[in-house]
């Protein structure tokens, strides 16, 4: 996360003082929060990227799935990306309250000498905050294409598995299938609302950051 902050910021902070504001900033970055600030963000970040992990699993499982034949198959397969999908919550929630708790610490900070709106700190912590705050929200939206890829491609998939125990195949194959077709379709409609549900979470107008 230090790496994000600005070489103007770190002169500054090492008394240099604000051209912008006319203010001397402090020496010590310390007294004005940002070593405490820096802790926060770097735990907000490692969320947000196990946020990204479980995107790609799920991503790679939704692949997993078109080629799969048998009912108890797709049943271990939604049970698998229930689980993510319900840790994607849990993740997601954290991470929202987390930043929001931030943004009122960095309006709050503002009170502090030489951390007023527009001087380096100030500067600093906002752009550090909106960064990781957009990744998340690109992230979330990342996670609402994935829910509407897997409903137009469980129609796709339905279709091909009813044309494959068309005319000459068994009773039994066609049986199977349609037992296979049931678990896929019970496992697409528990995901979608899961995601649906998520969605509905962060676009709420008084949840937001």
């Amino acid at each position: 996360m230090n790496n994000l902050l600005t070489d103007s910021f770190v002169d500054d902070a090492q008394g240099h003082g604000d051209i912008e504001m006319g203010r001397q900033v402090p020496g010590s970055t310390s007294d004005m929060g940002m070593e405490a600030f820096n802790k926060q963000m770097q735990e907000v970040e490692k969320q947000v990227e196990k946020l990204s992990g479980l995107l790609r699993k799920l991503k790679d499982a939704n692949e997993e799935s078109k080629s799969v034949t048998k009912a108890s198959a797709m049943k271990a397969m939604k049970k698998r990306m229930e689980k993510d999908i319900d840790e994607v919550g849990k993740i997601a929630r954290n991470v929202k309250a987390r930043l929001e708790a931030i943004n009122k610490e960095n309006l709050t900070n503002r009170q502090k000498p030489g951390c007023e709106k527009g001087t380096s700190i100030d500067r600093s912590r906002m752009n550090v905050t909106n960064s990781v705050a957009i990744r998340f929200k690109d992230l979330m939206m990342e996670f609402q294409t994935l829910r509407q890829k897997i409903q137009d491609e469980y129609r796709e998939v339905i279709e091909r598995r009813v044309i494959t125990v068309t005319g000459t195949r068994p009773d039994e194959q066609i049986l199977n299938t349609v037992e296979e077709i049931q678990e896929r379709h019970d496992a697409v409609v528990e995901i979608e609302k899961k995601l649906l549900d998520l969605q509905q979470y962060l676009l709420n107008p008084k949840e937001k950051f």
